[in-house]
């Protein structure tokens, strides 16, 4: 039996490259599929997404009739949502550096919209001004999931961790020692090792 592919959102950075690293390291576990959003980094601009919610069914529409679903910061919007709405294609979740999907201010993390804005003028002011609070639906989420928070991550501090943790039906938290934000990037050796055994054990 062959394993289910594994898709990849990025974070507010919206380019494919992101997860490339860890994808390439993560090959045995599934078929990577590595998306970047339209209008993100080089993506050219589709103008028929006007909101999130645009994009998110964009996706979901190309998506595997099952998968697992490995997310980056703001990407975690679309899969805690695809996992509440659509737990029959969702296999498991890996959130990693969550900035979206929860009252993550509130939790101690950073705002880093205004910093998005600048470094990427051209990123569709709807995917920054996302507010999208899921944590009532947490309990309903059936996929098992691995949280991984950077313990030197300030937009998205353990506590962020934490809170899924402990709201999510079947939920690993692992802290990274030294993770910042983009830790996935920038260790993805490390990142791909703790990932690694969480899909081996889901395999199905």
């Amino acid at each position: 039996m062959f394993p289910l592919p594994i898709v990849y959102l990025p974070g507010g950075g919206g380019r494919s490259l992101f997860w490339r690293p860890v994808a390439d390291r993560l090959w045995r576990r599934g078929a990577p599929i590595v998306f970047g959003y339209p209008g993100f980094g080089d993506a050219p601009v589709d103008p028929s997404l006007r909101s999130l919610a645009d994009l998110y069914d964009a996706l979901l529409a190309v998506f595997p009739a099952r998968f697992h679903l490995v997310a980056q910061s703001m990407g975690n919007v679309l899969a805690l949502r695809a996992a509440i709405e659509h737990p029959e294609r969702v296999a498991s979740l890996v959130l990693c550096a969550v900035s979206g999907g929860v009252d993550v201010r509130g939790l101690g993390g950073a705002d880093w919209r205004d910093s998005l804005a600048a470094e990427q003028p051209s990123a569709p002011p709807w995917f920054i001004d996302d507010r999208s609070d899921f944590t009532d639906h947490l309990p309903s989420i059936r996929a098992a999931a691995l949280v991984l928070s950077g313990d030197a991550d300030p937009l998205s501090p353990p506590r962020v961790g934490e809170f899924l943790r402990d709201r999510l039906p079947s939920a690993d938290l692992r802290v990274v020692v030294g993770g910042a934000h983009a830790m996935a990037h920038e260790e993805p050796d490390r990142i791909a090792a703790l990932i690694d055994p969480f899909l081996h054990e889901q395999r199905r």
